[in-house]
């Protein structure tokens, strides 16, 4: 299986099946409004607008599971254009962990286990690199910033 076997739903909960990302790399990532790492949204729409003329998109999942995205979609939708100027796509608020978490992420976890094997995910942030055939090729901890990706980005792209 790859990313493309899983259907998510934007903030505005229309479902979208992942295959429409087909042949571009992603950067998935789980968010929050309201932790210590919400500045990488910064990053994340540097990263955008610098490959915006390639196959590249960052794909951001809000998740209340620390605690820190209490907001409805349109407060998440509200607060991240409004402070970040986000314009890549964000989903609907989903759990990245457990058994309630949803299928793309449980699928993130096990084909990029984090420190010592483990499939959770230890916080906001955390970050999943995929090539464009929609394999996972690397994961990033929370406190890797983007600017840290954008040569794995670049290596994927060529």
């Amino acid at each position: 299986m790859t990313v493309y076997d899983y259907k998510v739903n934007t903030l505005r909960g229309q479902e979208v099946e992942m295959s429409n990302y087909r042949d571009k790399v992603l950067l998935i990532v789980n968010t929050a409004s309201q932790c210590g790492l919400t500045p990488q949204f910064k990053g994340l729409q540097e990263l955008q607008d610098k490959f915006k003329d390639s196959p590249f998109e960052v794909l951001g999942f809000p998740s209340n599971q620390f605690a820190q995205e209490k907001g409805s979609s349109d407060d998440i939708a509200d607060f991240c254009q409004m402070n970040y100027g986000v314009s890549f796509p964000m989903f609907e608020k989903i759990d990245v962990n457990g058994s309630s978490a949803h299928p793309l992420f449980q699928h993130l976890t096990k084909e990029a286990p984090g420190v010592l094997g483990s499939k959770a995910i230890k916080w906001n942030f955390t970050k999943f690199l995929v090539d464009q055939n929609g394999r996972v090729v690397k994961r990033y901890a929370p406190k890797t910033t983007p600017d840290k990706i954008e040569a794995d980005i670049k290596a994927l792209l060529k």
